[in-house]
């Protein structure tokens, strides 16, 4: 995706030396934007292999509202176990908030139910917005939501006939490691509600706050945590074409997920199948804790 590689480009070009929680120096840019049409294929990049069952492992676990990461470690999904607690829960996992947000006493909003509603009542509705910033939890977390908050919008062709858009906006963007998986992620999901409202999907928008790239200290140490080498490779690897999305017609509404959460690995993947999808050899990235 030529989106993804100039954003990888423009961070190393242009990119300013900061420090972080983590330890490791990064190279910061703010507030980059860019737009992806999912009717010219779906994003999942092409320039190093991602892990097609990690994304919608992830994302079912995302709409199913749960904490703990037992879903994830069922189907060998390790990201999340950094920031699990002892009991295998994360409470600031994105569904949690996406299906639970706090409200005064103990009273929750189901934002996800609220939007699938809209979609279906209300379609051209400017407030279909999904938040996982929730203050009490984000200011005191470990890690509090990078992908904060996104929106569903529907827009008219030329021809005047209804397309489904997304646009997310991310506070802290690891170009190397998240940002392909957030793409890809978050293109699932525009596919996904697409497909519970009967609007075609369209485009997926994202605005990256603070993208950046993890590096080695200027004094050369730390460099187990330097992403810019195989950044570069990616640099010089040609995008190829991007595959397309099949989703089973078995899955139409928000309810058909729950019961997938049920089933063998390799029986979701046979419901979400990625047609022609041909990447180059996998990089690795240290990630920064």
């Amino acid at each position: 995706m030529k989106q993804y590689l100039d954003t990888v480009r423009e961070a190393l070009e242009e990119g300013q030396r900061k420090e972080n929680r983590t330890g490791v120096d990064t190279l910061s840019t703010f507030n980059i934007n860019y737009e992806i049409d999912l009717r010219d294929g779906f994003p999942l990049l092409t320039t190093k292999k991602i892990s097609w069952k990690n994304i919608v492992i992830e994302n079912l676990w995302f709409l199913s509202g749960r904490t703990d990461i037992s879903l994830l470690l069922k189907h060998n999904c390790h990201f999340w176990d950094p920031w699990a607690d002892e009991n295998g829960k994360v409470p600031s996992a994105y569904g949690n908030f996406w299906r639970h947000f706090p409200l005064a006493g103990d009273d929750t909003n189901d934002q996800i139910a609220y939007v699938v509603d809209q979609l279906k009542t209300n379609p051209m509705s400017r407030r279909m917005g999904v938040s996982a910033w929730a203050p009490g939890n984000a200011q005191t977390s470990a890690l509090p939501p990078c992908h904060a908050f996104w929106v569903l919008n529907t827009q008219m062709d030329k021809n005047q006939s209804p397309y489904l858009c997304l646009h997310l906006t991310q506070r802290s963007c690891d170009i190397a490691l998240g940002v392909p998986y957030n793409i890809a992620g978050y293109a699932l999901l525009l596919a996904l509600f697409s497909r519970f409202s009967g609007i075609p999907a369209g485009v997926f928008a994202h605005t990256l706050i603070d993208a950046h790239v993890y590096t080695k200290k200027e004094d050369g140490t730390m460099a187990e945590h330097d992403h810019i080498p195989n950044l570069k490779e990616q640099l010089t690897r040609q995008p190829r074409p991007l595959p397309i999305l099949e989703i089973d017609p078995s899955i139409q509404a928000l309810e058909d997920i729950e019961p997938l959460l049920a089933l063998g690995t390799d029986e979701i993947m046979s419901l979400f199948v990625l047609h022609n999808y041909d990447p180059y050899p996998a990089l690795t990235f240290k990630v920064a804790v």
